[in-house]
């Protein structure tokens, strides 16, 4: 069904089922916004409530904007979020720099409140140093001071107002709703003192009967809110980059080759999987796929975070959005569109970063009590300076409950985690690492223990028969042939290679019927009209053969660190097969990594334990969980849990996606399968161990940000509300100010935000 949206607030519409106070009577009901709470039935066209609501009308997703702070809340268009009034952005980015809406018009009423408001502060700046106007009497200057702020105020902030109005509607008070208060009070008061003195008691007025005024407080706290605003777009649109450039990766164009063998430049979205594409050397590579001619070496730094290149020949798979540096070779397109790696890793950065954080639940409940509590001490500052302050006690009552609703604006308290998860996943998928949610990005700092699945993780996940040895009756050719005719129909990356090496030898292979395989063990069919089992001992043994002839050449090999599966044929023992994958070059100072970082490493792995432990020697891995099958990967993870570990698990293929679910943080190689991915937190794009050091120093780093920036946002609140309610008056001869506190307020975002895209250039490698 396509999107629907709800005409009378603009939020999408949302499943029921979704919702804490769902009626189910047989019918599906769907919401629109939790605070809005107008329903409809299954046809999404027809309200069934006593709502006065129009049809919702369909939505292209392209056009869905979203709060960074609340990505619930989905509208046609910019807009504000009515929960926490922020500017909505766009749920889908796309590569072009096209200026942002929201930041043009917040600019533009920037400017025209400051060309108001400057003059206006000097007025009362000048008044205030000589006591009075030196240009202009008293009640003059303010009706200067009127004219000039009033279109300050009512337009350039009406921004401010109308935020403030939605924050109250949807009951959600927020800090555009301090900010209408201060500003609306301090204008409100000031047109009555202009026009009205004779309401105001004699000692409030001038020698001439005028009654000071706070245009400029209201025009210059205005002026300040909108810099505030526009720095925090600017700011937000510094976020997106990641995403902006990885979305640029993409070429417009690709070189298709013809079927008469000419080449054509077609435009990419008339690509189709299956054609075959012509890269030359320095272009990018404009699809997925596999290389079908030549060779060359490709930069994937800006996919991977990895420097150096990577060499690629016939048969090895490419990422689109990557570079060819040298040769020219010629691919076979498989994945476009969405279904490319690099619209995956897009989507998946894209909602990681409108995720939240755990400690943002902490924050939003101190939030939803944090204004109400505002308005409570300005009104009780107001009456402690109306009644104890000093004359004219009611000017000067009014200036102190204005400073507290502005200096206390909870935008640094809102702005604290959201900006560095942005910032933080944004720089994570300029490094290679995906992080699927601001959830995973927080438990990744908490994790003691990774486990890692050994083929294709430690390994290269490309396994090579090194040794045959046959029965006495069978020759090499045969031992291989036979487990090539069964392991073609299996998936196994050992199955692979037995298939592998029989095509490089040019070994006949049988078709197989009545295929079986058995998880962890092995496989067997018929083929050739024979009886053939690929596996372990245990599954040979279980089919009446006797393995016990080759069982001390096995261990011989296993010793060694390869994997051995033994073959039978029509109930006799045919022969061993030893297949080794080679340690990943990186795997060494990945291991010395984690380990500098005091966790701990725990092997897992389907292997022989002879096998298990030869690999883990050579690496220098104590713990070790060999003979796992699939289907107990995910209770090995669980046992660590009940232990007080929290577990992170490292894995690539089909067999680890429960465990990846199971563990605290399913960690996928970027080189393995779809579901695997899919079932874990973090996604590593190299498919390189190392990532998952650096993945965690990337949580360490946004996290200490985001305690930074709490501890800032909060002691900030507490200091500045008792400053500008007037504490250290009776011993400084501090007076509040509204213009100090705006000013205080605006400075408080900015530090917030500036201490957030420092993450952009923190290390990851130390």
């Amino acid at each position: 069904m396509a999107t629907e949206i709800d005409p009378v607030c603009g939020m999408a519409v949302e499943p029921a089922a979704t919702k804490p106070h769902s009626e189910h009577d047989g019918r599906t009901y769907w919401f629109c916004n939790p605070r809005c709470h107008a329903k409809f039935a299954a046809d999404p066209g027809r309200y069934t409530s006593a709502a006065t609501h129009a049809p919702a009308a369909a939505l292209d997703p392209a056009a869905v904007y979203t709060c960074p702070m609340h990505p619930e809340v989905r509208r046609i268009g910019p807009g504000s979020c009515p929960i926490c009034g922020m500017a909505l952005e766009p749920e889908v980015l796309t590569a072009d720099d096209a200026p942002n809406p929201e930041l043009a018009e917040m600019t533009k009423r920037l400017w025209f409140a400051a060309v108001l408001a400057l003059p206006v502060f000097v007025l009362e700046m000048a008044t205030h140093a000589a006591g009075h106007s030196v240009w202009l009497s008293p009640r003059a200057s303010s009706w200067v001071q009127g004219v000039l702020a009033t279109p300050a105020v009512l337009f350039a902030g009406s921004v401010f107002f109308r935020r403030g109005l939605d924050s109250i509607v949807h009951r959600s008070l927020n800090m555009f709703t301090l900010l209408a208060l201060g500003t609306g009070v301090a204008w409100i008061y000031s047109v009555v003192a202009l026009f009205f003195p004779d309401l105001f008691p004699p000692a409030m007025r001038e020698h001439d009967g005028a009654v000071p005024v706070y245009f400029e407080a209201a025009a210059v706290i205005t002026a300040l809110a909108l810099a505030g605003q526009v720095l925090e777009l600017r700011a937000r649109d510094r976020t997106s980059g990641a995403i902006r450039a990885l979305l640029r990766l993409a070429p417009p164009t690709a070189r298709r080759i013809r079927d008469d063998g000419s080449d054509e430049e077609v435009a990419l979205e008339l690509v189709s999987a299956g054609d075959r594409l012509r890269v030359r050397p320095g272009e990018k590579i404009p699809a997925d796929g596999t290389v079908v001619e030549g060779a060359s070496s490709i930069d994937e730094s800006l996919l991977t975070g990895e420097s150096m290149p990577v060499a690629k020949a016939a048969g090895d798979a490419v990422i689109g959005g990557t570079i060819n540096l040298s040769g020219s070779f010629v691919l076979r397109a498989e994945k476009l569109g969405r279904d490319s790696v690099l619209a995956r890793i897009v989507k998946m950065v894209s909602d990681a970063q409108r995720s939240r954080a755990p400690v943002q639940r902490l924050v939003d409940r101190i939030s939803a009590l944090f204004v109400p509590a505002v308005i409570a001490v300005a009104a009780l500052s107001f009456v402690a300076w109306a009644a104890l302050g000093p004359e004219p006690r009611f000017a000067n009552a009014l200036v102190a409950a204005v400073s507290v609703l502005i200096i206390a604006c909870p935008c640094a308290l809102g702005l604290a985690t959201p900006m560095s998860v942005m910032v933080g996943i944004g720089r994570g998928a300029t490094a290679g690492i995906l992080v699927r949610s601001a959830d995973a990005l927080e438990r990744m700092e908490k994790v003691t223990t990774i486990v890692v699945d050994k083929t294709g993780t430690l390994t290269e996940g490309r396994p090579a028969v090194v040794t045959i040895i046959a029965a006495s009756q069978y020759a090499d050719a045969d031992v291989l042939a036979a487990a090539a005719s069964v392991e073609r129909g299996s998936e196994h990356p050992l199955a692979n290679a037995v298939v592998r090496a029989a095509a490089d030898r040019a070994l006949a292979i049988a078709q197989a019927e009545d295929f079986e395989s058995f998880a962890g063990k092995g496989t067997r069919a018929l083929a050739g009209g024979r009886r053939i089992v690929v596996g372990s001992a245990e599954l040979q043994a279980a089919e009446g053969i006797d393995v016990s002839m080759m069982r001390e050449r096995a261990d011989q090999l296993r010793s060694d660190g390869n994997t051995v599966i033994f073959v039978g044929i029509e109930k006799s023992l045919a022969g061993v097969i030893a297949i080794a994958d080679p340690v990943k070059a990186s795997t060494p100072a990945a291991l010395a990594s984690l380990r500098a970082q005091h966790l701990e490493v725990v092997m897992l792995t389907g292997d022989n334990p002879r096998t298990a432990e030869a690999i883990a020697r050579r690496l220098g891995i104590d713990n070790v969980e060999a003979g796992v099958l699939p289907d107990r990967k995910q209770q090995v993870i669980e046992d660590l849990r009940r232990r007080g570990k929290v577990v992170a698990m490292a894995g690539d293929g089909v067999n680890d996606a429960p465990a990846l679910a199971a563990a605290d943080v399913g960690i996928a190689m970027g080189t393995g399968t779809d579901i695997a991915i899919e079932s874990a937190a973090v996604t590593l794009v190299r498919g390189d161990l190392r990532g998952i050091a650096r993945a965690r120093r990337l949580s360490q780093a946004t996290m200490q940000n985001i305690r930074q920036n709490l501890f800032f946002a909060f002691f900030y609140n507490v200091v500045a509300v008792g400053v500008a309610a007037g504490l250290l008056y009776p011993w400084f001869g501090l007076r509040p100010s509204p213009v100090l506190a705006a000013a205080a307020m605006s400075l408080s975002s900015v530090s917030v935000i500036a201490n957030a895209l420092r993450l952009r250039s923190v290390s990851l490698d130390h």
